[in-house]
């Protein structure tokens, strides 16, 4: 049995969610969100709570279930209150900017690498810090990724882009020649 499968997920009051053909919509007020069920769950909305069940009782089934239920409870989160992603960036020169939908990085290379940015997502600089919001935590996480693979952080300045909450562990330099 599932621990997380069992749970139930409440529902706020201006969430709707509807489960047709394999399919889970979640709407809110920051969006709307899809995901496509296996067929070895079964969901169920009652009573302002969605409720996860497995519809079989094989393996591949109870494998799915806490994953699903997790899936769909983010989801809920997303559409009522979104996630956010903040990145930091530390070096000379260092900079970012958002036109529109472009996030344009001035990373220490001899060109500026300019990311567009997929729709759900929106980026805002302040700082020195960049700043990232969707209701899809998924694609949220994947954009914050992406854009830190750019210039990950290096561990003797600690130059580059890195999670507001990471910690670079420092290497000491080299400490010369000793007679």
């Amino acid at each position: 049995m599932s621990r997380i499968g069992k749970l139930a997920i409440a529902l706020p009051d201006k969430v709707e969610v509807k489960v047709a053909n394999g399919v889970v919509n979640v709407k809110g007020p920051n969006g709307q969100l899809t995901y496509a069920l296996t067929n070895d769950i079964k969901v169920e909305v009652k009573d302002k709570k969605i409720s996860v069940v497995p519809a079989t009782k094989t393996t591949q089934s109870r494998a799915v279930w806490g994953l699903t239920r997790t899936l769909i409870s983010n989801m809920v989160t997303g559409v009522t209150t979104g996630y956010t992603k903040i990145l930091e960036f530390n070096g000379v020169g260092y900079r970012a900017a958002v036109q529109g939908t472009t996030l344009t990085l001035n990373l220490g290379y001899s060109h500026p690498i300019d990311y567009k940015l997929p729709q759900g997502v929106t980026a805002k600089v302040v700082k020195n810090t960049i700043e990232f919001t969707s209701a899809n935590k998924e694609l949220l996480g994947f954009v914050a990724a992406k854009v830190r693979s750019y210039r990950p952080p290096e561990p003797y300045k600690g130059k580059g882009l890195k999670y507001i909450d990471e910690k670079i562990i420092r290497k000491a330099g080299k400490t010369g020649a000793k007679k």
